[in-house]
């Protein structure tokens, strides 16, 4: 890909973001690419935003959150969720109860740590998902058993409260679930204009 933009007449950076680091009470990591042409390189310049030193957590996002759609566990897996600590996962659970839920997934390598998971309030969620009943990659709500609905995971990825989402419920967890975290886009959105105005000024 990065070949392709540059056989186009493009430098590009690039580099990995944790929207954590960025005002999102989320560990979620994606590789960020700008594209400057080529003729244009000697004018502008553009740097990737510098990490927050405040990094919030779930409890900081989590207050007084609207009423909201969402998903929901059956009464079976809702049982189990009951038992996992905030923050545990299935092996905090007694292990016939664990095999049993995991079935195929129990002999599989690795350490699986996405089955039976339930977050902490004192700890950044795991990157938000388009569905949020996967097995192997659960996000327990860390006080009760039930996935994250439609409005806390858009407080994860840090929309404003405003924003309306359209569609199914199963459509509006792929919206948010796609998107990149705001506040992470707009911290990468005002490098790019500061680097822009400084080309403005140079005759661009």
């Amino acid at each position: 890909m990065i070949n392709v933009f540059e056989d186009c007449g493009y430098v590009i950076q690039k580099k990995i973001l944790n929207a954590w680091d960025y005002g999102n009470a989320q560990k979620r990591e994606r590789l960020i690419t700008i594209g400057i042409r080529k003729d244009l390189i000697d004018k502008i310049s553009i740097t990737f935003p510098k990490p927050h030193k405040y990094k919030p957590v779930l409890r900081d996002v989590l207050q007084n959150v609207p009423e909201s759609v969402g998903a929901s566990y059956s009464n079976y897996k809702r049982k189990i969720f009951d038992l996992v600590p905030p923050g545990g996962y299935w092996r905090d659970i007694p292990e016939d109860i664990a095999k049993e839920y995991m079935k195929s997934c129990w002999n599989m390598e690795g350490g699986r740590t996405g089955i039976l998971r339930r977050m902490s309030m004192d700890e950044p969620s795991l990157a938000v998902l388009t569905s949020p009943t996967q097995k192997q990659t659960e996000r327990c709500h860390p006080l009760e058993s039930r996935p994250f609905n439609i409005r806390e995971n858009a407080r994860i990825q840090s929309f404003p409260d405003d924003w309306q989402f359209c569609g199914s419920v199963a459509s509006q967890y792929r919206q948010v679930g796609n998107a990149v975290p705001v506040n992470l886009a707009y911290d990468i959105a005002k490098e790019i204009y500061k680097g822009l105005e400084v080309g403005y000024a140079c005759g661009i």
